[in-house]
């Protein structure tokens, strides 16, 4: 947009536009705190970053939106993007370039928005990301060059794939394999505990444990209505014949169980979030140990599980020096796995949350590897996290290379 520049006498970096200007690039009229790149060549002045976030939610009526687990994140990182400079919003696709929705005065206002300068993606929705829809929105993102980052959520099946092919971490990966009676069969018989778990689940969901007692099984469930009892003893073709309806056709894996740490006999596993930076390397920027419900096998925060510091978790069963080289290993394992599923996996990765499992022998494995971590929010909450200023860094790092692109073609 070509404008006419007036220069007075004023505070130093401030800009004052007329609301007519605001109208027509479509933000709302208001201060804002913005990056600056001036293109003295071209006589051009670009501000921003424009970020959207979009998300599938529900709006019923003239009622202010709910963007489901990640609402009070979404107004942390508009705090945090505000004191960083640039301007957030949040949206659905089927309403891109179209609507979306904006914090002010403690609210979350709908407005007609510009095109973003870059995309977070934080769709909940497996199913919707197959869709039609979502794959027309992707096409039209790629013709306007704008990028989108985690821009799908990622299988077990393709991450233990990505990982196994990987010979020097063979012995930090657990026995994988997709579920079939040949392969229940022959991990029974080569395992005391197995895992059954949906290839596109998430949050500890519909997740199966097989253990060998004697010469029978047990049989447990994370969903506690899936079965009649929470522990069921079976022998094997019994086992089978329970599973098979309640996997209804979905596709799972098979995965050998690891006798890890435990936090006063509860199941304990370690959430390491990696990020990249300003500098486009992965940064670890939060590592917190998980502990399961009593009487769950699940450490998932969705299933009742709670959160605690590692180094208080690990010194239980280890020395505090000890623990600290624990937790060391963690992440460079982490940033490891971060390095070859970016690698491996198409479009941008920015963000990915490692579950990782500490055995009885100090031994870390890698238990899951997921690319929309949640974002549990503790109530009371002021400042911004680092795990979000990291996503606000990443962000303004792709529209700002995203800008230079532009002008260099």
């Amino acid at each position: 947009m070509k404008v006419t520049i007036q220069t007075v006498e004023m505070t130093p970096n401030e800009i004052h536009f007329p609301e007519i200007l605001f109208q027509q690039v479509c933000l709302p009229i208001q201060s804002y705190k913005f990056h600056a790149i001036y293109k003295k060549e071209m006589n051009s002045l670009f501000l921003g970053p424009i970020i959207g976030l979009v998300t599938d939610f529900k709006n019923k009526g003239n009622d202010e939106p709910h963007f489901g687990s990640i609402h009070n994140f979404c107004e942390e990182l508009h705090h945090g993007i505000t004191d960083n400079g640039g301007f957030l919003y949040v949206f659905s696709y089927p309403n891109f370039s179209v609507q979306g929705y904006y914090f002010d005065a403690g609210i979350w206002k709908p407005a007609g928005l510009p095109l973003p300068d870059v995309i977070y993606n934080r769709i909940h929705s497996r199913r919707l990301e197959f869709g039609k829809e979502y794959q027309l929105f992707r096409q039209r993102l790629a013709e306007l060059c704008i990028p989108i980052f985690n821009d799908r959520f990622l299988s077990k099946w393709e991450v233990h794939e990505h990982l196994t092919h990987e010979n020097h971490l063979h012995s930090y990966i657990p026995d994988t394999n997709i579920f079939t009676k040949d392969n229940l069969t022959a991990f029974a018989e080569k395992y005391e505990t197995i895992f059954i778990k949906p290839v596109h689940g998430s949050q500890g969901r519909n997740i199966f444990k097989l253990q060998k007692e004697n010469n029978h099984f047990s049989l447990e469930s994370s969903v506690t209505s899936s079965l009649e009892n929470k522990q069921t003893i079976l022998s094997f073709e019994e086992i089978y014949g329970h599973l098979k309806p309640l996997l209804n056709n979905r596709i799972y894996i098979i995965q050998q169980g690891i006798p890890l740490l435990t936090y006063h006999s509860r199941g304990m596993d370690y959430r390491v979030l990696c990020h990249k930076n300003h500098q486009n390397n992965w940064d670890v920027t939060s590592v917190v140990a998980r502990i399961s419900a009593e009487n769950e096998f699940v450490s998932n925060i969705a299933r009742g599980g709670e959160i605690m510091t590692p180094i208080n978790a690990l010194k239980e069963n280890m020395s505090i020096s000890d623990a600290k080289w624990v937790i060391s290993q963690m992440k460079d394992l982490a940033i490891e796995t971060a390095l070859i599923i970016e690698r491996k996996t198409s479009g941008i990765t920015g963000e990915l949350g490692i579950d990782i499992g500490m055995d009885q022998d100090g031994r870390p494995w890698i238990i899951e590897v997921n690319s929309k971590p949640s974002k549990n929010f503790e109530d009371g909450q002021m400042k911004i996290r680092p795990s979000a200023k990291a996503i606000i860094q990443f962000c303004t790092k792709l529209a700002l290379d995203t800008t230079s692109e532009m002008e260099d073609s």
